[in-house]
């Protein structure tokens, strides 16, 4: 009897169950850093979104506080005015970045003397687990529900 070239299909079997094991291992851990990769990006957003307010404010002190996302943005090549300020990302001004949707509410005075901007997870457990938001005073908050960040939720350390 000849001697046979190959892998008998319970090997083969063996491999795929190995390989299939490990990925299950494996794929939760990937999902889980791309979740702390996001909320990371979510938080530095908020400081961006921060320190731009508080330039738009000096650039503009007739207007305080910027109204809206949008107009701390603007088109590229950008030509800086109160209503496109040109000091965040056009992604960012877009209100959606990393899996967070971003809010921004003005106190509708002119000049503006306080806001409230928010990152809340397009899909709570998917794209990331806590809800940031953070005002004028420059302090970040959490939800670990992801739903309902106020004022009164835990400081981010």
């Amino acid at each position: 009897m000849a001697k046979q070239k190959g892998f008998s299909l319970i090997e083969l079997l063996i491999v795929v169950t190995v390989i299939l094991i490990i990925a299950a291992i494996a794929i939760p851990s990937l999902m889980r850093s791309k979740m702390r990769a996001n909320e990371a990006d979510a938080v530095a957003s908020l400081r961006v979104l921060h320190t731009a307010a508080v330039t738009y404010s000096t650039a503009y002190p007739d207007l305080g506080y910027p109204p809206s996302l949008a107009s701390m943005g603007g088109a590229n090549p950008c030509t800086a005015s109160s209503t496109q300020a040109c000091l965040i990302d056009g992604t960012l001004s877009t209100g959606a970045k990393s899996g967070y949707a971003f809010a921004w509410t003005g106190d509708g005075l002119v000049p503006s003397f306080s806001f409230t901007s928010t990152a809340t997870p397009q899909s709570v457990g998917v794209s990331g687990q806590n809800m940031f938001c953070s005002d004028q005073t420059g302090v970040i908050r959490y939800d670990t529900t992801g739903t309902n960040c106020t004022a009164t939720s835990s400081v981010l350390n």
